[in-house]
Protein backbone atom coordinates (compact mmCIF):
# COMPACT_ATOMS: atom_id res chain seq x y z
CA UNK A 1 0.00 0.00 0.00
CA UNK A 2 1.07 3.71 -0.43
CA UNK A 3 1.78 5.94 2.76
CA UNK A 4 -1.46 7.36 2.54
CA UNK A 5 -3.08 3.88 3.11
CA UNK A 6 -0.88 2.72 5.36
CA UNK A 7 -1.81 5.56 7.62
CA UNK A 8 -5.29 4.66 7.14
CA UNK A 9 -5.23 1.03 8.06
CA UNK A 10 -2.75 1.51 11.14
CA UNK A 11 -5.84 3.91 12.35
CA UNK A 12 -8.74 1.99 11.62
CA UNK A 13 -7.37 -0.81 13.07
CA UNK A 14 -6.59 1.04 15.82
CA UNK A 15 -10.16 1.84 16.14
CA UNK A 16 -11.27 -1.16 15.88
CA UNK A 17 -9.87 -2.85 18.58
CA UNK A 18 -11.73 -0.21 20.44
CA UNK A 19 -14.82 -1.43 18.82
CA UNK A 20 -14.77 -5.03 19.36
CA UNK A 21 -15.94 -5.19 22.93
CA UNK A 22 -19.14 -4.01 21.54
CA UNK A 23 -19.33 -5.77 18.73
CA UNK A 24 -18.86 -9.32 20.75
CA UNK A 25 -22.04 -7.70 22.44
CA UNK A 26 -24.08 -7.58 19.29
CA UNK A 27 -23.04 -10.36 17.79
CA UNK A 28 -24.89 -12.22 20.88
CA UNK A 29 -27.62 -10.44 20.99
CA UNK A 30 -27.89 -11.12 17.00
CA UNK A 31 -27.50 -14.95 17.72
CA UNK A 32 -30.15 -14.60 20.23
CA UNK A 33 -32.99 -13.54 18.13
CA UNK A 34 -32.32 -14.05 14.82
CA UNK A 35 -34.88 -13.23 11.63
CA UNK A 36 -35.86 -15.61 9.33
CA UNK A 37 -35.65 -14.39 5.29
CA UNK A 38 -38.41 -11.68 4.69
CA UNK A 39 -38.61 -11.18 8.22
CA UNK A 40 -35.53 -9.01 9.10
CA UNK A 41 -36.51 -5.47 10.00
CA UNK A 42 -35.78 -5.74 13.59
CA UNK A 43 -32.67 -6.60 12.64
CA UNK A 44 -31.72 -4.39 10.52
CA UNK A 45 -33.23 -1.70 12.96
CA UNK A 46 -30.79 -3.31 15.82
CA UNK A 47 -27.98 -3.15 13.60
CA UNK A 48 -28.03 0.28 12.23
CA UNK A 49 -28.74 1.22 15.75
CA UNK A 50 -25.54 0.05 16.95
CA UNK A 51 -24.15 1.63 14.14
CA UNK A 52 -25.05 5.10 15.13
CA UNK A 53 -26.16 5.44 11.03
CA UNK A 54 -29.62 6.74 9.47
CA UNK A 55 -30.19 4.11 6.99
CA UNK A 56 -32.22 3.93 4.32
CA UNK A 57 -34.72 1.14 4.06
CA UNK A 58 -33.69 -1.21 0.79
CA UNK A 59 -35.49 -4.44 -0.82
CA UNK A 60 -38.50 -4.30 1.88
CA UNK A 61 -36.46 -5.42 5.09
CA UNK A 62 -32.74 -4.47 4.19
CA UNK A 63 -31.69 -1.13 4.84
CA UNK A 64 -28.30 0.86 3.26
CA UNK A 65 -26.33 4.58 4.10
CA UNK A 66 -23.01 6.15 3.79
CA UNK A 67 -19.87 7.00 5.51
CA UNK A 68 -16.89 8.87 4.75
CA UNK A 69 -17.56 11.69 1.95
CA UNK A 70 -20.84 11.88 0.96
CA UNK A 71 -20.78 12.27 -2.64
CA UNK A 72 -18.66 10.76 -5.06
CA UNK A 73 -17.75 7.13 -5.21
CA UNK A 74 -17.81 4.39 -2.75
CA UNK A 75 -17.23 1.13 -1.39
CA UNK A 76 -19.97 -0.89 -0.31
CA UNK A 77 -19.44 -3.68 2.32
CA UNK A 78 -21.77 -6.17 2.44
CA UNK A 79 -23.45 -7.85 5.84
CA UNK A 80 -26.22 -10.63 5.13
CA UNK A 81 -29.49 -10.41 8.05
CA UNK A 82 -31.59 -13.81 7.59
CA UNK A 83 -31.32 -16.58 9.60
CA UNK A 84 -32.38 -20.01 8.72
CA UNK A 85 -35.19 -22.17 9.85
CA UNK A 86 -33.16 -24.09 11.73
CA UNK A 87 -33.82 -25.34 15.90
CA UNK A 88 -30.37 -24.34 17.78
CA UNK A 89 -28.60 -27.25 19.28
CA UNK A 90 -25.22 -25.33 20.35
CA UNK A 91 -26.06 -25.78 23.94
CA UNK A 92 -25.65 -21.65 24.43
CA UNK A 93 -26.28 -19.86 26.94
CA UNK A 94 -27.69 -17.25 24.36
CA UNK A 95 -29.13 -19.91 22.01
CA UNK A 96 -31.78 -18.71 19.86
CA UNK A 97 -35.34 -20.35 21.05
CA UNK A 98 -37.59 -19.06 17.89
CA UNK A 99 -37.28 -21.93 15.64
CA UNK A 100 -34.28 -19.68 13.69
CA UNK A 101 -30.60 -19.69 13.93
CA UNK A 102 -27.81 -18.07 12.64
CA UNK A 103 -26.14 -20.75 11.33
CA UNK A 104 -24.45 -19.71 8.59
CA UNK A 105 -22.40 -17.15 10.27
CA UNK A 106 -24.26 -13.81 9.49
CA UNK A 107 -24.61 -12.64 13.14
CA UNK A 108 -20.64 -12.77 12.60
CA UNK A 109 -21.07 -11.05 9.59
CA UNK A 110 -23.28 -7.94 10.92
CA UNK A 111 -21.43 -7.80 13.97
CA UNK A 112 -17.79 -7.10 11.89
CA UNK A 113 -19.38 -4.63 9.87
CA UNK A 114 -20.74 -2.16 12.61
CA UNK A 115 -17.64 -2.87 13.98
CA UNK A 116 -15.81 -1.32 10.81
CA UNK A 117 -18.59 1.27 10.26
CA UNK A 118 -18.29 2.93 13.60
CA UNK A 119 -14.26 2.54 13.19
CA UNK A 120 -14.33 4.44 10.50
CA UNK A 121 -16.62 7.11 11.04
CA UNK A 122 -13.61 9.82 12.80
CA UNK A 123 -11.57 8.43 9.79
CA UNK A 124 -10.72 10.83 6.76
CA UNK A 125 -11.91 8.10 3.98
CA UNK A 126 -10.73 8.91 0.57
CA UNK A 127 -14.17 7.26 -0.80
CA UNK A 128 -17.78 6.56 0.58
CA UNK A 129 -18.15 3.23 2.52
CA UNK A 130 -21.35 2.06 1.81
CA UNK A 131 -22.65 -0.58 4.70
CA UNK A 132 -25.33 -2.74 2.74
CA UNK A 133 -28.00 -4.79 5.41
CA UNK A 134 -28.73 -7.11 2.65
CA UNK A 135 -32.24 -9.21 3.23
CA UNK A 136 -33.49 -12.68 1.85
CA UNK A 137 -30.14 -14.05 1.27
CA UNK A 138 -31.39 -17.40 2.02
CA UNK A 139 -34.30 -17.77 0.30
CA UNK A 140 -35.68 -16.27 -2.89
CA UNK A 141 -36.35 -13.28 -4.08
CA UNK A 142 -33.46 -12.37 -3.64
CA UNK A 143 -32.10 -9.43 -1.58
CA UNK A 144 -29.04 -8.84 -3.71
CA UNK A 145 -31.12 -9.23 -6.61
CA UNK A 146 -33.69 -6.54 -5.68
CA UNK A 147 -30.92 -3.86 -3.93
CA UNK A 148 -29.32 -3.92 -7.49
CA UNK A 149 -33.20 -3.48 -9.52
CA UNK A 150 -34.09 -0.46 -7.08
CA UNK A 151 -30.55 0.90 -8.47
CA UNK A 152 -29.15 1.40 -5.13
CA UNK A 153 -25.70 1.13 -6.43
CA UNK A 154 -25.76 3.58 -8.81
CA UNK A 155 -27.23 6.31 -6.06
CA UNK A 156 -24.86 5.05 -3.61
CA UNK A 157 -22.39 5.47 -6.15
CA UNK A 158 -20.71 2.22 -5.56
CA UNK A 159 -17.75 1.24 -7.61
CA UNK A 160 -16.92 -2.28 -6.15
CA UNK A 161 -18.47 -4.47 -3.89
CA UNK A 162 -17.11 -6.57 -0.99
CA UNK A 163 -18.55 -9.69 0.76
CA UNK A 164 -16.98 -11.53 3.80
CA UNK A 165 -18.42 -15.13 5.03
CA UNK A 166 -16.95 -17.28 7.53
CA UNK A 167 -15.96 -20.83 6.90
CA UNK A 168 -14.54 -23.57 8.72
CA UNK A 169 -13.11 -25.29 5.38
CA UNK A 170 -10.54 -22.27 4.90
CA UNK A 171 -7.12 -22.09 7.87
CA UNK A 172 -8.07 -20.07 10.79
CA UNK A 173 -5.96 -16.52 9.67
CA UNK A 174 -6.55 -17.21 6.07
CA UNK A 175 -9.01 -15.51 3.69
CA UNK A 176 -9.30 -17.21 0.73
CA UNK A 177 -10.47 -14.99 -2.62
CA UNK A 178 -9.16 -15.77 -6.02
CA UNK A 179 -10.05 -14.63 -9.11
CA UNK A 180 -12.81 -16.05 -11.77
CA UNK A 181 -15.64 -18.63 -10.66
CA UNK A 182 -16.16 -19.22 -6.82
CA UNK A 183 -19.51 -20.06 -6.78
CA UNK A 184 -22.01 -21.59 -8.61
CA UNK A 185 -25.96 -20.29 -9.92
CA UNK A 186 -28.08 -22.09 -8.13
CA UNK A 187 -32.20 -22.74 -9.08
CA UNK A 188 -34.86 -25.01 -6.97
CA UNK A 189 -36.76 -27.83 -9.03
CA UNK A 190 -40.92 -28.30 -7.78
CA UNK A 191 -41.60 -31.83 -9.98
CA UNK A 192 -45.37 -32.33 -9.37
CA UNK A 193 -46.56 -36.05 -10.42
CA UNK A 194 -49.95 -37.18 -11.05
CA UNK A 195 -51.93 -40.47 -11.68
CA UNK A 196 -54.93 -42.05 -10.77
CA UNK A 197 -55.13 -43.67 -7.24
CA UNK A 198 -56.45 -46.48 -6.15
CA UNK A 199 -56.19 -49.54 -3.46
CA UNK A 200 -52.81 -51.16 -3.65
CA UNK A 201 -54.50 -54.37 -3.76
CA UNK A 202 -55.58 -53.61 -7.17
CA UNK A 203 -52.18 -51.81 -8.84
CA UNK A 204 -53.58 -52.49 -12.03
CA UNK A 205 -56.69 -50.12 -11.58
CA UNK A 206 -55.05 -47.06 -10.77
CA UNK A 207 -51.67 -45.47 -11.35
CA UNK A 208 -48.17 -46.07 -9.22
CA UNK A 209 -47.19 -42.21 -8.29
CA UNK A 210 -45.24 -43.44 -5.60
CA UNK A 211 -42.93 -45.56 -8.07
CA UNK A 212 -42.53 -42.86 -10.38
CA UNK A 213 -41.50 -40.66 -8.05
CA UNK A 214 -39.44 -42.53 -6.17
CA UNK A 215 -37.78 -43.49 -10.02
CA UNK A 216 -37.46 -39.74 -10.49
CA UNK A 217 -35.59 -39.47 -7.66
CA UNK A 218 -33.08 -41.90 -8.11
CA UNK A 219 -32.73 -41.20 -11.66
CA UNK A 220 -32.31 -37.40 -11.14
CA UNK A 221 -28.52 -37.38 -10.67
CA UNK A 222 -27.57 -40.07 -13.31
CA UNK A 223 -29.65 -38.13 -16.09
CA UNK A 224 -27.95 -34.98 -15.21
CA UNK A 225 -24.42 -36.81 -15.34
CA UNK A 226 -24.82 -38.02 -18.31
CA UNK A 227 -25.59 -34.43 -20.54
CA UNK A 228 -23.43 -32.56 -18.74
CA UNK A 229 -19.56 -31.74 -19.48
CA UNK A 230 -17.39 -33.25 -17.31
CA UNK A 231 -15.38 -30.49 -17.40
CA UNK A 232 -17.56 -27.84 -16.10
CA UNK A 233 -19.26 -29.22 -12.48
CA UNK A 234 -23.16 -29.74 -11.59
CA UNK A 235 -25.20 -31.17 -9.35
CA UNK A 236 -28.77 -31.92 -8.26
CA UNK A 237 -29.87 -32.58 -4.94
CA UNK A 238 -34.19 -33.85 -3.48
CA UNK A 239 -34.71 -32.15 -0.63
CA UNK A 240 -37.76 -33.06 -0.09
CA UNK A 241 -40.22 -35.64 -1.18
CA UNK A 242 -44.14 -35.75 -0.16
CA UNK A 243 -46.43 -38.54 -1.69
CA UNK A 244 -49.08 -40.33 0.17
CA UNK A 245 -51.18 -39.60 3.07
CA UNK A 246 -49.83 -42.40 5.70
CA UNK A 247 -51.76 -45.24 4.67
CA UNK A 248 -50.03 -48.43 3.47
CA UNK A 249 -53.00 -49.80 0.98
CA UNK A 250 -53.58 -46.44 -0.83
CA UNK A 251 -52.22 -45.42 -3.95
CA UNK A 252 -51.88 -41.95 -4.08
CA UNK A 253 -53.11 -39.75 -6.75
CA UNK A 254 -50.37 -37.23 -6.70
CA UNK A 255 -46.44 -37.07 -5.31
CA UNK A 256 -43.68 -33.80 -5.00
CA UNK A 257 -40.41 -33.69 -5.20
CA UNK A 258 -38.49 -30.41 -4.03
CA UNK A 259 -34.29 -30.22 -5.44
CA UNK A 260 -31.60 -27.88 -5.97
CA UNK A 261 -29.48 -27.38 -8.99
CA UNK A 262 -26.30 -25.88 -9.11
CA UNK A 263 -24.47 -25.24 -12.06
CA UNK A 264 -21.48 -23.09 -13.19
CA UNK A 265 -23.28 -21.30 -15.11
CA UNK A 266 -27.39 -19.57 -15.67
CA UNK A 267 -27.38 -20.78 -19.43
CA UNK A 268 -25.75 -24.46 -17.86
CA UNK A 269 -28.63 -24.41 -15.28
CA UNK A 270 -31.32 -23.77 -17.99
CA UNK A 271 -30.75 -26.36 -20.65
CA UNK A 272 -30.07 -28.95 -17.45
CA UNK A 273 -33.62 -28.11 -16.20
CA UNK A 274 -35.21 -29.11 -19.65
CA UNK A 275 -33.13 -31.86 -19.81
CA UNK A 276 -34.84 -33.16 -16.28
CA UNK A 277 -37.89 -31.82 -17.18
CA UNK A 278 -37.95 -33.80 -20.01
CA UNK A 279 -36.68 -37.22 -17.88
CA UNK A 280 -39.21 -36.66 -15.33
CA UNK A 281 -42.06 -36.28 -18.01
CA UNK A 282 -41.34 -39.68 -19.42
CA UNK A 283 -40.26 -41.46 -16.38
CA UNK A 284 -43.61 -41.20 -15.15
CA UNK A 285 -45.75 -42.05 -18.58
CA UNK A 286 -44.10 -45.30 -17.76
CA UNK A 287 -45.76 -45.50 -14.64
CA UNK A 288 -49.17 -43.82 -16.27
CA UNK A 289 -48.59 -40.71 -14.75
CA UNK A 290 -48.09 -37.41 -15.77
CA UNK A 291 -45.12 -34.97 -14.26
CA UNK A 292 -44.51 -31.86 -14.51
CA UNK A 293 -41.61 -29.75 -13.63
CA UNK A 294 -41.08 -25.96 -12.70
CA UNK A 295 -37.69 -24.70 -12.50
CA UNK A 296 -37.22 -21.29 -10.21
CA UNK A 297 -33.62 -19.46 -11.35
CA UNK A 298 -31.75 -18.32 -8.20
CA UNK A 299 -28.55 -16.86 -7.77
CA UNK A 300 -26.40 -16.44 -11.20
CA UNK A 301 -22.66 -17.52 -10.63
CA UNK A 302 -20.26 -15.59 -8.61
CA UNK A 303 -17.49 -14.38 -10.34
CA UNK A 304 -14.18 -12.26 -8.08
CA UNK A 305 -12.83 -9.21 -10.18
CA UNK A 306 -9.27 -10.23 -10.82
CA UNK A 307 -7.49 -6.67 -10.44
CA UNK A 308 -9.31 -6.19 -6.96
CA UNK A 309 -8.64 -10.09 -5.77
CA UNK A 310 -5.17 -9.33 -6.24
CA UNK A 311 -4.95 -6.22 -4.91
CA UNK A 312 -7.28 -7.49 -2.09
CA UNK A 313 -4.65 -10.30 -1.23
CA UNK A 314 -1.62 -8.13 -0.90
CA UNK A 315 -3.89 -5.79 1.64
CA UNK A 316 -4.75 -8.71 3.62
CA UNK A 317 -0.99 -9.85 4.54
CA UNK A 318 -0.41 -5.95 5.11
CA UNK A 319 -3.05 -6.08 8.04
CA UNK A 320 -1.41 -9.49 9.28
CA UNK A 321 -3.96 -12.08 7.61
CA UNK A 322 -2.86 -14.62 5.20
CA UNK A 323 -4.32 -15.70 1.73
CA UNK A 324 -5.29 -19.27 0.70
CA UNK A 325 -6.27 -20.86 -2.04
CA UNK A 326 -8.99 -19.71 -3.67
CA UNK A 327 -12.51 -21.42 -2.06
CA UNK A 328 -14.29 -22.73 -5.30
CA UNK A 329 -17.39 -24.91 -5.12
CA UNK A 330 -21.24 -25.37 -5.57
CA UNK A 331 -22.76 -23.47 -3.23
CA UNK A 332 -24.25 -20.36 -4.05
CA UNK A 333 -24.70 -16.73 -2.84
CA UNK A 334 -26.39 -13.99 -3.96
CA UNK A 335 -23.46 -11.43 -3.63
CA UNK A 336 -23.41 -12.53 -7.43
CA UNK A 337 -25.86 -10.23 -8.39
CA UNK A 338 -23.66 -7.56 -7.15
CA UNK A 339 -20.69 -9.24 -8.75
CA UNK A 340 -22.52 -9.22 -12.38
CA UNK A 341 -22.99 -5.30 -11.90
CA UNK A 342 -19.82 -4.07 -10.55
CA UNK A 343 -15.94 -5.73 -10.05
CA UNK A 344 -16.78 -7.51 -6.68
CA UNK A 345 -15.06 -9.66 -4.47
CA UNK A 346 -16.52 -12.04 -2.52
CA UNK A 347 -13.87 -13.58 0.46
CA UNK A 348 -14.25 -16.57 2.57
CA UNK A 349 -12.94 -16.02 6.19
CA UNK A 350 -11.44 -18.92 8.20
CA UNK A 351 -13.44 -20.10 11.66
CA UNK A 352 -13.17 -22.63 13.76
CA UNK A 353 -16.04 -24.88 13.84
CA UNK A 354 -15.01 -28.44 15.32
CA UNK A 355 -15.33 -30.02 11.94
CA UNK A 356 -19.45 -28.48 11.59
CA UNK A 357 -20.55 -27.09 8.41
CA UNK A 358 -22.41 -24.64 7.35
CA UNK A 359 -26.59 -24.77 8.53
CA UNK A 360 -25.35 -27.23 10.93
CA UNK A 361 -27.91 -26.79 14.37
CA UNK A 362 -24.54 -26.85 16.62
CA UNK A 363 -22.49 -24.86 13.88
CA UNK A 364 -20.75 -22.02 15.98
CA UNK A 365 -18.31 -19.63 14.75
CA UNK A 366 -15.17 -18.71 17.18
CA UNK A 367 -15.86 -15.02 18.92
CA UNK A 368 -12.84 -13.97 17.78
CA UNK A 369 -13.64 -14.50 14.01
CA UNK A 370 -15.67 -11.36 14.51
CA UNK A 371 -11.91 -9.36 14.40
CA UNK A 372 -11.01 -11.31 11.56
CA UNK A 373 -14.17 -10.65 9.37
CA UNK A 374 -13.55 -7.41 10.30
CA UNK A 375 -10.00 -7.23 8.96
CA UNK A 376 -11.41 -8.37 5.94
CA UNK A 377 -13.77 -5.87 5.12
CA UNK A 378 -11.38 -3.32 6.06
CA UNK A 379 -8.73 -4.95 3.25
CA UNK A 380 -11.58 -5.11 0.99
CA UNK A 381 -12.43 -1.53 1.48
CA UNK A 382 -8.75 -0.46 1.10
CA UNK A 383 -8.51 -2.44 -1.95
CA UNK A 384 -11.45 -1.37 -3.73
CA UNK A 385 -9.89 2.27 -2.73
CA UNK A 386 -6.73 1.39 -4.59
CA UNK A 387 -9.04 0.36 -7.76
CA UNK A 388 -10.80 3.20 -7.76
CA UNK A 389 -7.30 5.65 -7.73
CA UNK A 390 -5.89 3.35 -10.30
CA UNK A 391 -9.05 3.43 -12.44
CA UNK A 392 -9.03 7.38 -12.28
CA UNK A 393 -5.24 8.00 -13.16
Amino acid sequence: MTHAYDTLASEWLSALATELAGARELRRALHLEPRVSGDERETTDLVAKAMELDMERTADTGGIGRVGPSAGLAIGLRGELDALPVTEATGLGWSATNGAMHACGHDVHLAALAAVVRAAKHLELPYGLVPVLQPREEAYPSGARDIVREGRLEQYGIAHMIGAHVHPGVPVGSVATGAGFVNAAAGELDIRVSGRGGHGAYPHQGADVATAVAQIVTGLPETLRRNSDPMAPAVVSVGTITVGSGASNVLPGEGRVFATIRTTSSAEGRRLAQVLASFAEHQALAFGCTAELTHTEGEPELANDAMLAAELDSVLESLGLGHTEPMRSLGADDFSFFSEAVPSVMCFVGVLGDGVSLHDPTFLPDEDAIERVAKTLIAGYLAGARRIDAEQA
